[in-house]
Formats: structure tokens, C-alpha cells, sequence
């Protein structure tokens, strides 16, 4: 298939529809619609999931969007970062401005989120899709 944007990457696969949700009430699709580029750590519908109950009903809420979109920034490191570039203990600075850590051993990870899908391309950067939802530091 022709390679489209991240945005629209993440809204054919639909493992993704949660995190689509939630960029759509951030109003971040705009943003990772632009030029980029961007790495994207995509967390998975289950990660959602697997968050306490109620925790992404009351995100989506408008009053919790500063919130949302400090979660979902973090998922975001500025540039296209491909599996092959990641290296063990690296940090990156995320578009939140809080660092994440790479770590390889026993499967390549983000902050302890196993990376289970890699290289996703998209025409303004790159997905990863993660087994759970990272959040930053408060």
C-alpha cells in the first residue's frame, strides 16, 4: 500500500482505535498529519485497556485534555527513529520534554513497554507499536 501519514497509518490499523481516539481529542491529529518527521511509540488498543478502569474514559474528557496530551506526547520523539538506530540505555527526548530509555535486552523496550510491532512507515515518520501505555514523569 502507498504510504500515508501517521495519522492515517494508525487509523487503517485497527489495533490503534483508541489511540486514534485519543490524538482526535487532543487535538494532536493536526499536528502528526504535519511534516514532521516523527517516531511514534503507538500503544495498542489493550494497552489502553490494561490501564485502571476508567482511566482513557475520563482522559477523553475535555477537562483532562492537558493531561491527554502530555500522555500522548510522550509517546512522540521528534525525527524518524528506526528499530535499527535504537541503542541499549539510549534516552530521547520526547516532544512532552521528558526522556525516554531504549532498553534491548530480551527484545527492544521503551521505558519497560516491549516494542511489538517496528518500522511502521508512514510519509511523515515512523510508528512502533507497544504493548502498554508509558506515562511521564509528574
Amino acid at each position: 500500500p502507498e504510504p500515508v501519514d501517521i495519522v492515517a497509518t494508525a487509523q487503517a490499523d485497527a489495533d490503534l482505535s483508541v489511540l486514534v481516539e485519543a490524538l482526535t481529542a487532543a487535538d494532536l491529529v493536526t499536528t502528526l498529519k504535519g511534516p514532521g518527521p516523527f517516531t511514534v511509540f503507538a500503544p495498542t488498543d489493550a494497552a489502553f485497556a490494561a490501564l485502571p478502569a476508567g482511566t482513557v474514559e475520563d482522559l477523553l474528557k475535555p477537562e483532562n485534555k492537558d493531561k491527554l496530551v502530555a500522555i500522548l506526547t510522550y509517546h512522540v520523539i521528534p525525527g524518524a527513529v528506526m528499530a535499527a538506530d535504537l541503542t541499549e540505555g539510549q534516552k530521547a527526548a520526547t516532544v512532552n520534554g521528558a526522556e525516554v530509555t531504549i532498553t534491548l535486552e530480551g527484545g527492544a523496550k521503551v521505558n519497560g513497554a516491549v516494542i511489538s510491532a517496528t518500522d511502521i512507515a508512514a510519509t511523515n515518520g515512523v510508528i512502533h507499536v507497544i504493548d502498554s501505555v508509558i506515562l511521564p514523569p509528574m
